[in-house]
This record gives C-alpha cells, structure tokens and sequence, in this order.
C-alpha cells in the first residue's frame, strides 16, 4: 500500500489525501439525499412543480418517502458534522476573511490570511446546515401526518409547514452558492470525487491546512 506521501497523479504532481473513502461516502449519501428532498419537496409545495413527482414515482410515493430520505440525511449530515466539526471551528483568520471578501472574489488569495482546511465561506455553509436540518427535522416531525401530525394542534401544524419550506428555501440557496463556489475553485469537486488534491491546490488554496498535513 502506497504512504499518502508517494501518490501522484497522471503528470507526476505529489498528492494529498483531502478526504478519505468513507468521508466522501458520507458526504455522497448526504448530497443524494439532499438533491431527492429539494426536487420531491418543490413537487409538493406548488402545483406548478408537480412534474417533480415522478422523480420518487409518482404523488403517493412521494409523500411517502420524502420524511424517510429526510431522515437518512439528517442521519448522514450527523455522522460527517461530528467527523468535520473540529476543522470548522471560526478563528479570527476567519473574521479577516471575510473582511477581505473583494480579494476574496477576484482570487487574490495571496493577500489573503492562511486558510486551513474549510475556509470561512465553507464553515458559514456547514452551520446553515447544521441550523437548517435541525429545523427541518424538528417541524418535519410535526408534520409528518402518518405518525405524528396527529399529536399537535392544527395551528403548530401550520406553522411547522411555513418554518419546513422557509427552512428548506434557505438551504438550497446556501447548497447553490456551496456547489458554484465548488466550480469556481478548479479541482474542489473532484477532490471529492478522487479524494486528493495536489500539492500545489493545498498550497495555493488552504496553506494553513498544507503545513499542518506536510508537518505531520
């Protein structure tokens, strides 16, 4: 078995390990999940987005699964929170961050302070996450009519359903700003996809985080 110091990819360009095959399985089951509630959820909340239904096959099966998945991935965001908490902690590399979001936005990260791992823009998406699924659980559960809706009154009903879909509006715009930053920064995705990234990516994009891995 290779040491994560002698891989290298096609050209010869030494690799880092970003994330490890059970990592990238979690995150994968955790963005599945997500994309099947967003689709199955707009088919639900208006009429003219009823054509998602057959994406779970069809109005009943949708209705059905929808609370199932959601709990799988509240399930899974749970397991990769507690794997990825640690390095989502904010510092005031952080703050200063997101001061200089116009060095930020036109690249110029040399004038920005050392990233580690996640940058400040990653660990604003992951505690939206961490809010929002806890939301969504919690007034899914008050409306989740086969087995719970029946224990509250109609107006916690109707409350629980307008905080699910505001809950819901926000996550998805935070995962499409999540997944364009994702494209932005040539070779984000694939790092999730391969799980390396090469020494240059580390060095130019999250330096703090390249010593540390180097270091060790």
């Amino acid at each position: 078995m290779k040491h994560d110091s002698d891989l290298r990819d096609v050209r010869g360009n030494r690799l880092i390990v970003r994330y490890t095959p059970n990592e990238r399985t979690n995150h994968w089951i955790t963005a599945i999940s997500f994309v099947l509630l967003a689709l199955s959820g707009l088919a639900m909340f208006h009429p003219s987005m009823s054509w998602l239904y057959a994406v779970l096959g069809g109005g009943q099966w949708t209705r059905i699964l929808h609370p199932f998945i959601g709990c799988v991935m509240f399930l899974s965001f749970l397991v990769l929170a507690l794997r990825v908490w640690h390095h989502n902690r904010m510092d005031k590399s952080d703050v200063q961050w997101m001061k200089q979001i116009d060095d930020v936005l036109a690249n110029r990260e040399d004038r920005l302070p050392e990233i580690g791992k996640y940058n400040a823009g990653q660990k604003l998406v992951f505690y939206v996450m961490v809010i929002s699924l806890l939301l969504l659980l919690a007034s899914g559960v008050v409306i989740w009519r086969a087995y719970f809706a029946f224990y509250f009154p109609i107006t916690v009903i109707r409350l629980a359903a307008v905080v699910h879909a505001a809950t819901a509006f926000v996550l998805i715009m935070s995962i499409i700003i999540h997944i364009y930053a994702g494209l932005w920064i040539k070779g984000s995705i694939s790092a999730m996809v391969r799980g390396t990234v090469t020494y240059g990516w580390a060095r130019k994009h999250h330096p703090r985080w390249f010593k540390e891995i180097i270091g060790k």
